[in-house]
């Protein structure tokens, strides 16, 4: 895992902003301050942090309002991906599931080993890049499946005007009229256009097995959405 992470901590006690600061900075990680949620937003913006620990019981704006900011708000659209571990005094299952319906990754309950919480950093973080790279993976799969559709669209233009010239040459290559001259160039068509049919069937087929293929690897597959649903499900169950 890289260990060049930024991580923005947010808690209204300077001595906690003090101790991560410290611990996270010898870990590597690059580590940004807010003392309060109104803070924490701006600092959003200017630090584009990998990961936010945020305290839920703060002045100003509370952890959960400022996810939900993130998580909901437009203004804040480029950085609602970015994964919260939240902490809280409190340890109400009610509260733990209502934060993490609003978004929020994973939640640890004070006081808190530094240990478990640098554990939970680092599987968090580890789970995110594993999003990231499911969904690069499915917007690379939707530009082929794209560049195929193009594909077919193209192979279908292109055998119909070859049609219209085996057409054409067929007609001149049966004239008995035409001079030998005229046959000739017909018959060199047709040869050219059956050769470029071969190419343009063989391709197509290429790319309907291609597409096959996926079709039947989509069956097996599960979203992306999904799978981050059913991954959240079963860590705030454990």
């Amino acid at each position: 895992m890289d260990s060049r992470k930024k991580i923005l901590i947010v808690d209204d006690e300077q001595i906690n902003l003090e101790f991560f600061d410290v611990m996270l900075s010898k870990l590597g990680f690059t580590v940004e301050k807010a003392e309060n949620g109104v803070e924490a937003l701006e600092v959003v913006r200017k630090f584009n942090p990998d990961l936010i620990i945020l305290d839920n019981i703060m002045p100003k704006m509370s952890g959960w309002e400022v996810t939900k900011t993130l998580k909901n708000s437009d203004d804040y659209h480029a950085w609602r991906d970015i994964p919260i571990i939240m902490f809280s005094a409190m340890d109400d299952v009610k509260d733990k599931v209502e934060g993490f319906e609003l978004g929020v990754d994973d939640y640890i309950t004070k006081p808190y080993n530094f240990s478990e919480v640098l554990a939970r950093i680092r599987a968090v973080l580890r789970n995110r890049e594993l999003f990231v790279q499911i969904a690069a993976r499915e917007t690379r799969i939707a530009l082929v499946e794209a560049l195929n559709d193009d594909i077919r669209g193209v192979g279908a233009k292109v055998l119909s005007e070859l049609d219209k010239a085996s057409v054409k040459a067929s007609a001149i290559d049966s004239n008995p009229s035409a001079d030998t001259s005229a046959r000739q160039l017909a018959q060199l068509v047709l040869s050219i256009t059956a050769e470029a049919r071969k190419q343009v069937d063989a391709l197509e087929a290429k790319v309907a097995l291609a597409s096959s293929a996926r079709e039947q690897l989509k069956k097996k597959e599960i979203e992306l959405k999904t799978l981050e649903r059913q991954f959240r499900k079963g860590m705030h169950e454990t």
